[in-house]
C-alpha cells in the first residue's frame, strides 16, 4: 500500500472515529436504542438528562473523553527531528520559552531537526532563527467553526506533521492541551511527548482530567519563587529547571549599538516602559501618569514596547519612541531602568540582566502571585514595587526610580534554564556529547 493511499486511510479512520465520539451520536444512538428496546423507554427522562450531562462534563474536561482503540502506524523509523507546539497565549510566553529552547538544543546537536506546529502568527520571527514551521490560526480566527471541527482540523494537520517529519519528540507549551492534539499524539507510541507547563497542575483547574496522562515528561520551568507542590496526583515523570530566557550575553547589543538603532541619544536618561495595559491617551491610564512622571524631567527618553501580536499604538509625544521587535531584550544595555508590570517572562528577562526596575504587580492574575514574584527584585536590590497605583505614588516611584542604583553586591542572575532542559531532553532521544 502506498504511503498517499494508506494516510489517506487513516484520515478516514479517524473521521470515524471523531463521529463514533460526537454527542450528537451518542445521543441519537441512546435514543435509538430506546426505540429498539421499548422497555428501556420509559426510563430516558431520566437517562437522557444523565448522559448530556455526562458529554457537557466531557467536553469541559472534567471526566476523560470517550477512547477510541488507537490506529496501527506503519513500522518506521524516526527521524532525528523534535515538533514542537507553543500556543498563543496573550503574549509571548510560550513561543518564547520554545524558541529559547530550540535555539539552545541545535547549538548542542547541529544535525537536530527542529520544525515549529504552532497557532503563533509570527512565524516570520522562526524565519529568521532557521525554523521551519506548520501554521493553524486559533479557532477564534475561523467563522462558523465551532471548537469540535476546529479541533479535528488541529487533529488532521497535526497528523500530517507527524506524518512528513516522523519526530523522536514532541514538545508542547500551553496551558490547556487541545483534545485534537491529544488524539493525535495518543497513537504515536515511538514519539516522546513533553509537555511544557509553567507552574503546576492544581485541582479546579480547568485542564482535561485525562490530559496528563498523554504525556511522557511534565517539564515545570522554575521562578524567582519557590514551586509548590502540585496538588494533582500522576504517575507520569515530572522535572524542573532554571528559568528560561531568550537570550545570552553575547547576543545582546551593546549601549551604543542599542542606542543608534533606536534613535536615541547617547548622552540621554532611557526607560523602557512595557506594562501591557492601558491606553497612553487615556490621561487616567498607569501608562499615561508614568510617561508623564518620567518625561517631566528634561534628559528623560522613554521606549514603549508594543507587542508584535497586538494593535498598534497611537504615540505622538516627544521624547516618547516606541520599538515593535522581538526579543526587546537584545535593546537592554540602551537602557538606564525600566518600568514594567510583574509578569514571568518580562521579569526574568529583567532579572537576568539586572535592569533597575520599577514594577506594577497585576494583582488580578488567579494563580501568578505578581507581587510575591516583584518583592524578590526588591529583596534582591534591583527593584521596586507600587501596588496601589495612583498619580502621586506613579510620580513618586518614577522620581524614587531615575535616582535608583542597585545594590552593588547584587549580580545579575544569568538563567540557564533553556540550556539545561536541551541537554535533558537530548539525551532522552540519543544524543550524547
Amino acid at each position: 500500500m502506498s504511503d498517499e493511499i494508506e494516510s489517506r486511510s487513516r484520515r478516514l479512520e479517524r473521521e470515524l472515529d471523531r463521529l463514533r465520539t460526537s454527542p450528537s451520536l451518542r445521543l441519537g444512538a441512546h435514543i435509538t436504542e430506546a426505540m429498539r428496546r421499548p422497555w428501556r423507554a420509559p426510563f430516558l427522562p431520566f437517562t437522557l438528562p444523565f448522559m448530556m450531562l455526562k458529554i457537557g462534563l466531557e467536553m469541559l474536561g472534567k471526566l476523560p473523553a470517550p477512547s477510541t482503540p488507537a490506529l496501527p502506524r506503519l513500522e518506521s523509523t524516526s527521524n532525528h527531528t523534535v515538533v514542537m507546539f507553543p500556543t498563543n497565549g496573550v503574549g509571548f510566553g510560550h513561543f518564547t520559552r520554545m524558541l529559547a529552547l530550540a535555539k539552545r538544543m541545535r547549538r548542542e546537536d547541529s544535525e537536530l531537526e527542529i520544525v515549529f506546529f504552532t497557532t503563533m502568527p509570527t512565524l516570520h520571527i522562526l524565519k529568521e532563527a532557521g525554523f521551519p514551521a506548520h501554521h493553524i490560526s486559533g479557532p477564534n480566527h475561523f467563522s462558523g467553526l465551532d471548537s469540535t471541527r476546529w479541533n479535528g482540523l488541529l487533529e488532521e494537520e497535526l497528523n500530517l506533521c507527524f506524518d512528513v517529519h516522523k519526530p523522536k519528540m514532541f514538545i508542547f507549551d500551553g496551558a490547556f492541551p487541545y483534545r485534537g492534539m491529544l488524539r493525535a499524539i495518543a497513537d504515536c507510541a515511538n514519539m516522546q511527548k513533553v509537555w511544557m507547563r509553567r507552574g503546576m497542575f492544581r485541582k479546579g483547574s480547568t485542564i482535561p482530567v485525562d490530559s496528563i496522562g498523554h504525556f511522557d515528561l511534565i517539564v515545570h520551568p522554575g521562578d524567582s519563587m519557590p514551586l509548590t507542590t502540585s496538588e494533582v496526583e500522576h504517575a507520569v515523570e515530572v522535572v524542573t529547571c532554571p528559568p528560561i530566557v531568550m537570550l545570552d550575553e553575547d547576543e545582546m547589543l551593546s549601549r551604543v549599538a542599542a542606542r543608534h538603532r533606536l534613535s536615541l541619544p547617547l548622552d540621554a536618561r532611557v526607560v523602557y516602559l512595557q506594562l501591557g495595559a492601558g491606553e497612553i491617551n487615556d490621561i487616567n491610564s498607569e501608562v499615561r501618569m508614568t510617561v508623564e512622571a518620567l518625561t517631566s524631567h528634561d534628559d528623560v527618553h522613554i521606549v514603549v514596547g508594543e507587542s508584535m501580536i497586538g494593535e498598534r499604538l497611537d504615540i505622538s509625544m516627544d521624547r516618547v519612541h516606541i520599538i515593535r521587535d522581538y526579543p526587546n531584550s537584545m535593546y537592554f544595555r540602551a537602557f538606564d531602568a525600566s518600568v514594567q508590570a510583574g509578569g514571568y517572562n518580562s521579569f526574568h528577562e529583567t532579572r537576568n540582566y539586572g535592569l533597575p526596575t520599577l514594577f506594577y504587580p497585576n494583582m488580578e492574575t488567579g494563580m501568578d502571585d505578581q507581587l510575591a514574584r516583584c518583592r524578590v527584585a526588591e529583596s534582591e536590590g534591583w527593584g521596586s514595587i507600587i501596588v496601589e497605583r495612583d498619580q502621586d505614588s506613579v510620580v513618586n516611584g518614577c522620581n524614587s526610580l531615575l535616582t535608583f542604583e542597585a545594590n552593588s553586591t547584587t549580580d545579575s542572575h544569568r538563567e540557564k534554564g533553556a540550556s539545561e532542559l536541551a541537554k535533558n531532553l537530548l539525551r532522552r532521544i540519543g544524543y550524547s556529547h
